[in-house]
């Protein structure tokens, strides 16, 4: 006689615990995949019918898919996160599909109950996180995740993938005060995001390291976007006492920059000196081409795209902290303070 109350309470970690085998690797077999020996199979198989489960009847799935997670979709950063997770998921016969919505701290309310009906094998969330029963839903399922430039530190078993914020903020200070500037206005991301306080956190050593004290009239907070970048440049620019360099915390905001010298009759660089960080695709076609901060997104997106077949096939992923390396990109809108 079946047991009908495990059947309908009957979960993957169960059958991890009875078995002994890892949770991927039960979902693996459940799933019918083909990197399971044939004797893990029949136990695992074993254990599933003394439940008195039944796999429903569908069709295999023909290719494996992993899902990237976008607050939204409207810029150029975000096209350069795709392509590079694009160009690594071919090399894996991986398929990629994106999805747009929540804020940076957290995905849509209802997206990991959609991402579990399209039957996602893996996900990589930009910046933002999961609760920690999303979390656990996730890992009962075998399903990997990766969070990518995380919103704050992520826990220790939680994979993720970040550049060298602080690093990026230090050399594109020392860029500027090695060029006589020392009125350097910095227009930040989000205060609470992690990447915004080191790229900040950057900007003040490299200054403290010249004897300079960060004046906070200089430190403006913006929000990643060209229309931040600008008004945030504006309230830089119209004090009495101008910086004569701003640092952008992004690429797009240094766009913002570029749109609120032009309104105030500044020339880049013989008026203004401005660095970004990103080093989007469009960085060098500005007029002045920018200097910037490379951040690798396309590298950093392979690497994330690496992370979620390593964990799809293990359960000890060899490096589940990775931080890529920044460095300073010096095009035509820096240079020598006259005077």
């Amino acid at each position: 006689m079946r047991n009908t109350a495990k059947k309908a309470t009957v979960r993957l970690s169960d059958i991890a615990k009875e078995t002994g085998y890892s949770l991927s690797t039960v979902s693996k077999a459940l799933n019918g995949r083909a990197d399971v020996s044939e004797e893990t199979r029949q136990t695992i198989n074993a254990v599933l019918k003394r439940y008195g489960y039944s796999r429903k009847a569908t069709s295999t799935k023909s290719q494996r898919i992993i899902e990237i997670v976008f607050q939204d979709f409207d810029n150029v950063w975000a096209l350069e996160v795709l392509r590079g997770a694009i160009r690594e998921a071919k090399l894996h016969d991986l398929n990629v599909i994106t999805t747009e919505g929540g804020n940076r701290q957290h995905p849509d309310s209802s997206w990991i109950d959609n991402m579990l009906r399209r039957q996602t094998d893996g996900a990589i969330l930009v910046f933002s996180s999961l609760t920690r029963i999303e979390r656990n839903k996730l890992h009962s399922r075998g399903i990997p995740f990766v969070l990518f430039d995380p919103f704050g530190n992520p826990d220790p078993d939680t994979l993720s993938v970040q550049a060298d914020n602080w690093t990026g903020g230090v050399i594109a200070t020392r860029h500027l005060l090695a060029l006589g500037h020392t009125n350097i206005g910095i227009i930040t991301g989000p205060e609470e995001m992690m990447c915004s306080k080191a790229r900040l956190d950057g900007y003040t050593s490299a200054l403290a390291e010249h004897g300079i004290e960060a004046d906070p009239e200089l430190i403006t907070e913006g929000d990643f976007t060209t229309a931040g970048g600008y008004a945030q440049a504006i309230s830089l620019l119209e004090r009495p006492n101008r910086p004569t360099a701003i640092f952008a915390g992004s690429d797009l905001q240094a766009m913002g920059v570029y749109e609120a010298a032009r309104q105030l009759g500044l020339r880049i660089p013989e008026d203004l000196s401005v660095v970004g960080f990103d080093d989007v695709q469009t960085a060098a076609f500005l007029g002045p081409a920018l200097t910037t901060v490379r951040q690798p997104l396309q590298d950093m997106a392979r690497a994330a795209v690496r992370m979620l077949v390593e964990a799809l096939s293990t359960d000890d992923v060899l490096q589940p902290h990775i931080i890529m390396p920044t460095s300073l990109v010096v095009r035509n809108s820096t240079q020598q303070l006259e005077g």
